[in-house]
């Protein structure tokens, strides 16, 4: 028997593209809410309580309502709100990220699905302090670039009207009061004992990013190289199907945050020298940073192959 999915919110950027990954699948049955009824409680609550699995593509407070409204032992669930990122009895939805994390995965009930730009710093930041190498008490610096598409619909419509402001043509740093919603899991799945200073930057693309953490080797234990780290990362990643290291160059090289546009995995550039170190985390912030990770975690759950219907 195929298990049920509801996306609740599929109108949203996020469902959207959870749909258009679920769609053509013949393994599962995508429970359908009739467009008249998307706001209906009732119809709402009656397709959650019928799901073998549903995915929360709301905003935080709708998200919180939405499993309220869940009264069976059997629905499982993945938020792609901020709501439940740092829950206590919620997993987050990075399978690769530390050591049996793909297994808390899999028997989960309730799965929050990880920001984009905490993502792409964490996918650093966290092996890191794992491995020893980043101290929990180091102050760190990381800045993130980001498409379009990750401001939803309204940012969306902004960049696509025909009539757009002079300012749109242009990078925008954002969340200038360092309070960015992404920080607390940032913080917390890192090990870190302080947030790191953050900075987003949204620019006249559709989608991709490039989340790039910045460190002084004299900050880390043993003054690793930029090659020493890459080599770090590359072991603790080795045979992972959605991240990948790429193989450390010494040469100056430009790197495109629409390097990853249209795929669901994430690749990690380390470059610099003996004395300084950036990491660079290049993914789709529609795909690994959002919607292709909510259907990472959905074949887990779910007992699929963790990449079937992702493009890799």
């Amino acid at each position: 028997m195929k298990p049920k999915v509801y996306i609740d919110g599929q109108e949203g950027t996020t469902g959207l593209q959870i749909y258009e990954r679920l769609g053509g699948r013949e393994d599962i049955e995508l429970l359908l809410i009739d467009p008249d009824k998307r706001k209906d409680l009732t119809e709402r609550k009656k397709l959650l309580n019928a799901a073998d699995l549903c995915f929360l593509c709301l905003p935080d407070a709708a998200a919180v309502e939405a499993v309220g409204l869940i009264e069976n032992e059997k629905t499982k669930v993945i938020d792609a709100s901020t709501a439940h990122r740092t829950a206590e009895s919620w997993t987050y939805g990075f399978p690769e990220l530390l050591a049996g994390q793909r297994q808390r995965v899999k028997f989960a009930k309730r799965v929050a699905n990880p920001g984009c730009h905490a993502t792409g710093f964490l996918a650093s930041a966290a092996p890191l302090t794992a491995m020893g190498v980043l101290p929990k008490d180091a102050a760190v610096t990381c800045f993130s670039l980001t498409g379009y598409s990750g401001g939803g619909k309204k940012m969306i419509a902004d960049y696509e009207n025909g009539e757009k402001a002079e300012s749109l043509y242009s990078p925008r740093i954002y969340g200038t009061n360092l309070r960015h919603k992404h920080l607390p899991e940032m913080k917390a799945y890192a090990g870190l004992t302080q947030a790191p200073v953050f900075c987003p930057v949204v620019d006249d693309y559709y989608k991709g990013m490039a989340t790039t953490l910045m460190l002084p080797a004299s900050l880390l234990p043993g003054h690793p190289t930029a090659e020493d780290v890459s080599e770090m990362l590359a072991r603790y990643y080795e045979g992972e199907a959605l991240v990948q290291v790429r193989p450390y160059q010494r040469e100056s090289t430009f790197l495109a945050a629409n390097t990853m546009a249209g795929k669901d995995s994430l690749e990690l550039v380390v470059s610099g020298h003996e004395e300084q170190i950036i990491v660079t985390a290049l993914f789709d912030n529609l795909g690994k940073g959002a919607s292709g990770a909510a259907v990472q975690n959905m074949n887990l759950m779910l007992g699929f192959p963790e990449t079937t219907g992702l493009a890799l």
